[in-house]
């Protein structure tokens, strides 16, 4: 079996549904939005909201996808770092409870977490304080945490320390792993552009990407974008929200449609798609056949609220796999 090593910001996703849109106002965060705040404002927020249902789930966009690859019974262990507090507790029980190898780094600073504010629209507005996983540094890595693993996946969150990413990178290569790559938030790959597209070249195998990504890394609708990011990678991926997604090899191409779903909260659905894609590669499925099992994943994802499915869902999805 194909094993699965995974690196990005260690967060714990505080999932809170909106009665309105006016909350968000009041908190000066506009719809739809990522924004990072420091932890004066994070714990204002959590304090508005106080009295609101909430839900806890080990996040940040590469954990979503180990925590699904080892839902679907793949082998797979995470990178990454929380601080020695409840929340940081919770991180890594919840991906040990899922069969995930925590590879975790501790400090004494608090755990990262993403407020995700849901509204009823399922449009997602996000309140980040970082905390301690941003102190993940290539310091941190060596060789031994790379063997005995085939595939390597990152997410595009982590880029802005370049230090970082590049010897992650080189340090996956060297050990030969096959690289994916989820380009995270438009703003940061404008940010980081130039940077972005010389490791993708040199390293990445597989390329995710939403229109908005693919755009800011290509300057591209999402047709070219996809043709042009094929051209530095052997497998890439443009992820089209409702129209569903487009895949492209040097040899191959398709165009993969959504399922029927009732939608909650779009929250994880790229990164499930992710763990549905890479899953099926490891098996040798076809191009097809991985974007199929890629948009099962996020089909169900957002029939629910948060980043995470009960057993029940993936029990389902396990038995449409066999």
């Amino acid at each position: 079996m194909k094993k699965f090593l995974g690196m990005g910001n260690a967060l714990v996703d505080i999932m809170i549904m909106l009665e309105s849109d006016h909350v968000l106002e009041t908190l000066g965060i506009p719809k739809g939005s990522m924004q990072l705040v420091d932890r004066d404002r994070s714990a204002k927020v959590l304090s508005v909201l106080k009295d609101y249902k909430t839900s806890h789930a080990a996040g940040g966009s590469a954990a979503n996808t180990i925590h699904g690859l080892a839902m679907l019974g793949a082998s797979a262990g995470y990178i990454g770092v929380v601080g020695a507090d409840e929340l940081g507790g919770f991180f890594v029980r919840d991906l040990i409870n899922a069969g995930v190898d925590p590879r975790m780094i501790h400090s004494e600073n608090e755990t990262g977490r993403a407020v995700a504010l849901v509204s009823s629209d399922s449009e997602r507005t996000f309140a980040t304080y970082l905390g301690a996983a941003i102190e993940l540094s290539a310091s941190h890595l060596h060789t031994g945490m790379f063997r005995g693993y085939n595939y390597f996946h990152i997410e595009g969150y982590l880029v802005q320390n370049h230090e970082l990413i590049r010897r992650a990178l080189e340090l996956a290569k060297e050990n030969g792993l096959i690289i994916s790559l989820d380009l995270a938030s438009y703003n940061v790959v404008e940010a980081n552009l130039e940077f972005l597209r010389e490791v993708v070249k040199e390293f990445v195998d597989i390329l995710f990407a939403n229109e908005e990504e693919a755009r800011a890394f290509t300057g591209l609708d999402p047709v070219n974008a996809l043709d042009r990011m094929s051209e530095m990678v052997k497998i890439a991926v443009v992820k089209t929200g409702s129209k569903g997604s487009l895949l492209k090899t040097r040899t191959d191409s398709c165009e993969i449609g959504v399922i029927p779903v009732k939608p909650v909260d779009t929250t994880g659905a790229g990164d499930l798609y992710a763990a549905g894609f890479l899953f099926g590669h490891s098996r040798s499925y076809s191009l097809r056949q991985c974007g199929e099992l890629g948009t099962l994943l996020a089909g169900k994802i957002i029939e629910h609220l948060g980043a995470k499915m009960p057993v029940s869902t993936w029990d389902l999805v396990r038995n449409s796999i066999d």
